[in-house]
């Protein structure tokens, strides 16, 4: 593995940029014909953005399967044919041409009538997306992420778009989101576009709108879950975090472009459960103890609004690091300085350092976070100390893996890893 990593990174590197997108092209459109253009037989929903992209996957899952639907999805944390779910162990949210073809495929011969795929922007870079005839386009929000990769903000933004460019028939976009009027400009049959009422008034409101609106009212946010309400019917979810109320809404859209009524969204959302390393809960007395998948700021910075608003009663404590592979370096001090903003002790550990020096990341967050900072290299013994350092009443949380099994280091080995199994086995030894 280490070689072969080698030796892709080699030619990477003396190849056009111009014959590696070829090759991507031309891979994606083999690996379809090779299977038989799956998508064509089947319906299939695409859901984007930089945060929610999973727990969205999940809830759209649950509303077609609830509308008798046999349905497959694709995220990044696992592979699912109708009743039939495996971990997915790949490392990568949105997997390569051939594999995904062949997960097309094999759903097809499975009897399934949706397919609900998680697309990202690398994967659009390498024209994963391409051959996959997509009915519904989902945008959940953008921030900055993947920026050094794509040279820049807009560039992100722009090869996000390139789904919605892609989708002629449904669009449903998140009308709270600053770059609402971008994804609102893609033609489309029809256009579902959702929003939290209680907001103020949304980007969009004097220029595009959607074909239909989706509106939620009367919103909580509460220690065991969310509530609101739409067109007088009440919803009342396990789901944590306002964040959570904007996924039910783009799930809900997607359940109304085809066809499926209010009543059926809400028996399926409030049947849903909590997404596993989203948000979960693995330690609940004396304190309690968060992992989440949060990597972005902005996915940090609801984390960390969400538990002091329903959890702290005295201390949050934080453990955190930045993935390495010379991604987004920029936002590292970032992260360092919202953990300093909102917790009361930061440990600041390794994460995914790839095949930079760890400790080198380490520092980089560090410097966002100042003199409040404590460094450990070890991630178990980083949540160790956080463990230690817990009182009753107090809050630990863990974020940047999730439920991800193993940290990546240097030449592409991998080491097995959960970060909810290591703080059962550290909090068992207190």
């Amino acid at each position: 593995m280490a070689i072969s990593n080698r030796v892709k990174d080699f030619f990477k590197k003396i190849s056009p940029s111009f014959l590696i997108d070829r090759y991507h092209f031309f891979f994606a459109f083999f690996s379809a014909l090779f299977y038989g253009f799956p998508s064509k037989k089947m319906r299939v929903i695409g859901v984007t953005g930089t945060n929610g992209k999973t727990t969205t996957i999940n809830l759209i899952t649950k509303i077609l399967e609830e509308a008798g639907y046999k349905v497959a999805s694709l995220s990044s944390i696992k592979f699912k044919i109708r009743k039939n779910e495996w971990l997915n162990e790949l490392r990568m949210t949105m997997p390569g041409r051939a594999r995904l073809q062949k997960f097309l495929k094999r759903a097809l011969n499975s009897g399934c009538q949706y397919v609900v795929l998680e697309v990202t922007s690398e994967g659009i870079k390498q024209h994963r997306h391409r051959f996959i005839d997509f009915d519904v386009a989902v945008f959940t929000n953008l921030s900055p992420e993947h920026i050094e990769a794509h040279g820049g903000f807009e560039n992100y933004k722009r090869v996000k778009g390139e789904l919605f460019k892609k989708t002629k028939n449904y669009h449903v976009i998140n009308l709270d989101d600053e770059n609402v009027e971008y994804f609102l400009g893609f033609e489309a049959k029809e256009k579902y576009g959702y929003k939290i009422r209680s907001r103020a008034k949304s980007p969009e409101s004097n220029k595009r709108s959607p074909t239909s609106l989706v509106e939620a009212e009367n919103s909580r946010v509460l220690p065991s879950g969310i509530r609101f309400s739409i067109e007088n019917t009440d919803f009342d979810l396990k789901l944590l975090g306002r964040f959570n109320i904007y996924n039910a809404l783009a799930a809900i859209c997607v359940g109304f472009s085809q066809g499926v009524d209010l009543e059926t969204c809400k028996k399926a959302l409030e049947k849903a459960k909590r997404i596993p390393g989203r948000m979960e809960i693995v330690i609940s007395e004396p304190f309690t103890v968060f992992v989440d998948y949060a990597f972005t700021p902005n996915a940090l910075e609801r984390v960390y609004q969400t538990i002091l608003k329903g959890f702290v009663r005295k201390k949050l404590i934080c453990v955190l690091g930045s993935c390495g592979g010379g991604r987004d370096k920029w936002k590292r001090p970032v992260l360092g300085a919202l953990a300093a903003e909102y917790c009361n002790e930061i440990i600041i550990t390794n994460e995914d350092p790839y095949d930079e020096d760890p400790m080198e990341i380490i520092n980089q967050l560090a410097s966002g976070a100042q003199e409040k900072a404590k460094k450990i290299l070890d991630r178990r013994e980083a949540i160790r100390e956080a463990l230690e350092i817990a009182a009753r009443d107090d809050v630990v949380v863990i974020t940047g893996k999730g439920s991800e099994p193993s940290i990546c280091l240097a030449g592409g080995k991998k080491i097995p890893w959960d970060d909810r199994e290591v703080v059962k086995e550290e909090f068992q030894k207190l």
